[in-house]
């Protein structure tokens, strides 16, 4: 068993869409980032990519690369899943924390699980995404953007 840890964050942004674990948000705002500024899915990544030994995000996929402008995170995931099990590593479970004031995230949870669990060509219910919020401490609890936190265990 091998085990990663992600995290990620981007602070929100005009004129973005807000994308969040494959799902488009409504949301008077998106996120800030070379792609598609998907914190969940990088996390996500991170720690699939942690847990192979295989680097990071930023390393395979660099956001000074142009080819990765705007790029679809769900697409970044499966390429990323594709090199760990060409290590012979498969995907078990992951956890997910996502830490943000607004919007509130409980009716797209479900699916959120079903694209991660799709890109990761596993059954939902081996994805736990959880939303909290920062109490309104820091800059999260302004409202000024979101961080996620993401566990992957790989055997």
């Amino acid at each position: 068993m091998r085990v990663g840890i992600g995290y990620d964050s981007h602070r929100f942004a005009d004129r973005r869409k807000l994308i969040l674990g494959g799902v488009t948000i409504p949301h008077l705002q998106g996120l800030a980032g070379h792609s598609d500024a998907d914190a969940v899915t990088h996390a996500l990544t991170d720690a699939i990519l942690g847990a192979s030994g295989l680097g990071d995000i930023g390393t395979m996929f660099p956001p000074t690369d142009p080819q990765w402008r705007d790029a679809n995170s769900i697409e970044l995931l499966k390429q990323a899943y594709q090199r760990v099990v060409a290590t012979g590593l498969n995907f078990v479970s992951a956890d997910i924390t996502v830490i943000l004031e607004r919007p509130k995230l409980t009716q797209y949870i479900d699916a959120m699980r079903d694209k991660l669990a799709a890109a990761l060509v596993t059954g939902t219910s081996m994805v736990a995404v959880k939303a909290k919020t920062n109490e309104g401490m820091g800059w999260i609890g302004r409202g000024e953007g979101v961080a996620v936190i993401a566990v992957a265990v790989l055997q």
